[in-house]
Formats: structure tokens, C-alpha cells, sequence
């Protein structure tokens, strides 16, 4: 099953009704083997299937016994992920030389996100120096009969599955699991403390409170609320219009595109992506055009250049370029927050267009 990516503003505030992605149960805290997680059983399944390694030489499920292990299930273009990850990588840090071993576990959502050169530069720039299992067959996925990101997985020493949480959030409650089973091996501190992570630009928490748009895809296997009079017209070049005024979580494009089953392509200079949205953070996943030429954009929201509301890839003035295949921060607003449109304008041919998500 293609399962989706993890949307959690729902859950947190209940403030968007029926939509089409599973319900996803938040974990709670379980130190007993976790035998309602529908695991071959309660041990730590096969880590065997990994594409490659990174960060560390291969890693089996036998080599790991006497350590306790987490398993972080991520793909890096997740924004889900990425706000979660500078716990992980606390943790890592701080109990690497007490016996336990974290996990980074990439498992790709989208076809570009198996380039094992995007998957080499993300876990660089995500300061990630623990061992990452590159999941593009999603076997480990699998394995663990996982259906989300973030996923984590807490094993004891023994290779027990004791512990597992969905989504984000429960990061102290994961981290006193992690000091319990360390206790329990024998390898307790009685000072222990949970660590005191600040997520900073793209990593920063979501602002619940204010988040009513939801992760929204641009290919047609998975879009919504597309408002372009006509519909998407599936895998060929047509030239977009967009509406004059868009209600909110709706959007559209203009000019040529060709909407493919995961990603919009602009064929032509000018093209426009536009969104009504309600959030403190807006994100695209792009990237550039097929041959890897960058690809220069310019942002506005409700029509004017986004100033101190930009993000960490766009200046003052709107202005950004693509140059890889990951998650752009276009937007990041100051209070108050209100209904606003966005607009992006790809001012070459080639941007790769993939899903919006908010925070």
C-alpha cells in the first residue's frame, strides 16, 4: 500500500473535516513488547533490505543485540520529518556512548527521492551522522509494517520492540523511554534530563494554533482542490488558468504545464502556481528543471512582494531559485495570521513541482 505522508493538523486541532488519507493513531507509550503494532512479532524486524548504508557499515537486527536501538522512519523531504529531527539527532548525541544506536531510516515517498546523490546531499545537509538505511525498495519499511512518516521505534536490549510513536510529538515521553530501557540495562543516570532542543528555520515546531491548510499534492494522483477551470489534463502540455479569487485550501496554476501522476512541470517561462492558504509556513517540494538547470522564482502573497513574511529560501523580495530536488520554505509568517494567497511565478522553463505543505 502507497501509504501517505503524515498530516497532523487535523489531529491536533480538529479544525478540517473528511479527507482522503487513513486516520493515523498517535502512539502512546508502551513498555511491554508492542504486540498491537501488527509486527511479525515482538522483536526488532530485519534491517536486511536496505538499499545501501550511510554513516555506518550494514546493520542487521542480530548485530544490534545488547544495544538499545530507535528507528526513526523519515524521508527528507518530509516536513514532518524534518521538525522532528533535531531530536533525533540530540538523542544520537547523547546516548551514543551508553549503548544506544539510532536509526535513520529512508524510505522514499516520491520516485526522485531514491536518487541516492539527493539521499547523499539531504542526510550532509541535515547534519545527520548516525547510520542511515536508505529504504528505496521500502523492504524495512515493510518489515515493520510501518504505514507513516515519522515513525519511531524503540527496542530494548534484548531486540524487543518496546516502545512506538506516529507522527510528530511525545519527544520527552520517547526520550524517558529511551532512559528507561537504558536503566534497565544497567546503564541508567540517575542526573538524566531530556534534552532541550530548539528546531530553528525549516526544523522550527509547527504553529498548530493557527494551521488550517493541509499538505496538498500537485500530481494528479493524489491533488485536491484544484481550481483551474477545466481540470488537470493528465500528462501532456496545456496551458493553466487561474481563477481571479480562490477560496481557501484551493489552488491553481497558469500557463503550461504538464501535470504528471507526482509532479507539474512548467514548460514555458511565466508559469504560476497559486494557493489560498491559512498558515505561518508554506512549503513547496521542487526542483529543478530535467536536465538540473536552476530554475529562478519569484514569490508574492496577496500580490505584493512577501517582505519580512519571506522564508529561508526566498529574500524580502520574493525572489528564489531552485537548485535540487528537496523542501523550499517560500513562507514564514509573523503574527497575526489570516486567509492570504500565494503565488509563485517560475520565471524559466523546468520547475518540478511536487506537493505544498504548511506549519
Amino acid at each position: 500500500m502507497h501509504a501517505p505522508r503524515l498530516w497532523l493538523a487535523a489531529l491536533v486541532v480538529g479544525l478540517i473535516g473528511t479527507q482522503s488519507e487513513p486516520v493515523v493513531h498517535r502512539g502512546a507509550a508502551h513498555l511491554t513488547p508492542a504486540t498491537a503494532m501488527h509486527l511479525p512479532d515482538d522483536t526488532l524486524p530485519s534491517l536486511d533490505g536496505a538499499t545501501t548504508w550511510l554513516e555506518s557499515r550494514p546493520l542487521s537486527a542480530s548485530s544490534l543485540r545488547g544495544k538499545v536501538v530507535v528507528v526513526d522512519f523519515s524521508t527528507y523531504t518530509c516536513i514532518n520529518s524534518l521538525r522532528m529531527l533535531p531530536y533525533v539527532r540530540a538523542w544520537a548525541e547523547k546516548y551514543r556512548n551508553r549503548g544506544v544506536v539510532v536509526i535513520n531510516v529512508q524510505a522514499p515517498e516520491f520516485e526522485f527521492e531514491k536518487n541516492l546523490d539527493n539521499v547523499r546531499q539531504a542526510v550532509r545537509e541535515q547534519r545527520i551522522d548516525f547510520p542511515t538505511a536508505v529504504d528505496n525498495d521500502h523492504a524495512i519499511w515493510r518489515a515493520f509494517d510501518n504505514d507513516i512518516w515519522p515513525a519511531l521505534y524503540i527496542a530494548d536490549q534484548q531486540g524487543r520492540i518496546r516502545y512506538h510513536h506516529f507522527g510528530e510529538g511525545a519527544y520527552e515521553e520517547s526520550e524517558r523511554v529511551i532512559q528507561q530501557l537504558l536503566a534497565e540495562a544497567g546503564h541508567g543516570d540517575p542526573e538524566d534530563q531530556v534534552s532541550l532542543v530548539h528546531g530553528r528555520g525549516i526544523e522550527a515546531p509547527a504553529d498548530w494554533n493557527d494551521l488550517l491548510s493541509k499538505e496538498t499534492y500537485v500530481g494528479y494522483d493524489r491533488a485536491e482542490n484544484f481550481a483551474s477551470p477545466g481540470g488537470a489534463a493528465k500528462d501532456q502540455s496545456h496551458t493553466y488558468a487561474a481563477p481571479d479569487s480562490l477560496p481557501i485550501n484551493q489552488w491553481a496554476l497558469s500557463g503550461d504545464w504538464t501535470v504528471g501522476h507526482q509532479i507539474a512541470v512548467s514548460n514555458a517561462p511565466n508559469g504560476k502556481l497559486v494557493f489560498r492558504f491559512h498558515a505561518r509556513d508554506l512549503h513547496l517540494v521542487l526542483g529543478p528543471a530535467a536536465n538540473g538547470a536552476p530554475v529562478r522564482f519569484r514569490v508574492r502573497i496577496n500580490g505584493q512582494a512577501p517582505g519580512n513574511a519571506h522564508g529561508g529560501d526566498v529574500d524580502s523580495q520574493g525572489n528564489g531559485k531552485i537548485t535540487e530536488q528537496r523542501l523550499y520554505q517560500l513562507i514564514r509568517q509573523q503574527q497575526p495570521i489570516a486567509d492570504r494567497t500565494f503565488e509563485i511565478e517560475f520565471l524559466d522553463a523546468g520547475a518540478q513541482a511536487v506537493v505544498f505543505t504548511f506549519g
